[in-house]
């Protein structure tokens, strides 16, 4: 059956996405760098990757998310939620849109960096510096601010940090993705309990990590969502 034209203007309706990893350390974000042209809006700078709504492809905007990941990036990410909508008439230059967004966890082992569509470049940054100084096309600054604040405020209680890594993993660099996003260091022994009491993890056996006593390996137990914690962790005493 054929669609009918609506008879009211309609938005450019897109979906964008704030993908993260922890790298080098640090928490670091996705962007694609805008392809140059006449006809395009912010050419040449650093964005969020994303992009129109295609209604004949994309059942709904989760389907839109990962269509748009995999196009721009070659990423297909383990874990995504959305995050919320921005909409005005001043966001894009070619007129009023609506961008629905989401936030992505990968591990660097999941997320070889290919760049497609009209993106130019790809590449992964340090969060706090692109906030701190690189102006981002159209609200993309903003929406990024807030996508860390979602995740950050997010792993205070939930098991989310483990999507950041590569399996098998450790507890100590499970207790280093936590820190890393947070931003400060938590407890290691109330760490310990926490992560074993929580029952979101497997055993995967010995791991080598270069030391006399391999430590021990473990994977998630179910990838489908974050275990919610009782409580949100404390900052390390000391």
């Amino acid at each position: 059956m054929a669609r009918r034209a609506p008879s009211f203007p309609q938005p450019a309706t897109l979906v964008d996405v704030a993908i993260f990893a922890v790298r080098d350390g640090a928490l670091n974000v996705l962007l694609v760098r805008r392809a140059e042209g006449p006809d395009e809006p912010f050419p040449g700078h650093w964005a969020l990757p994303g992009g129109y709504v295609d209604v004949d492809r994309d059942a709904n905007l989760d389907a839109c998310a990962r269509r748009k990941l995999a196009e721009k990036t070659g990423v297909a990410s383990p874990y995504l939620e959305q995050l919320g909508s921005w909409g005005s008439a001043t966001r894009d230059p070619r007129g009023w849109s609506a961008t629905h967004v989401f936030f992505a966890l990968v591990s660097l082992g999941s997320a070889p960096l290919e760049k497609g569509a009209n993106a130019s470049d790809v590449g992964w940054f340090d969060v706090e510096q692109v906030l701190a100084s690189a102006p981002l096309a159209f609200d993309h600054g903003e929406i990024l601010r807030a996508a860390v604040e979602r995740l950050r405020g997010k792993v205070e209680y939930t098991s989310l940090p483990a999507f950041l890594l590569d399996e098998p993993f450790t507890l100590p660099e499970l207790q280093q993705a936590y820190e890393v996003v947070l931003g400060r260091p938590v407890d290691k022994s109330g760490f310990r309990t926490r992560m074993l009491s929580a029952d979101f993890l497997v055993e995967t056996g010995q791991v080598p990590r270069g030391t006399n006593r391999p430590p021990m390996g473990y994977r998630l137990k179910d990838r489908s969502g974050p275990v919610v914690f009782p409580r949100t962790f404390s900052p390390r005493s000391g």
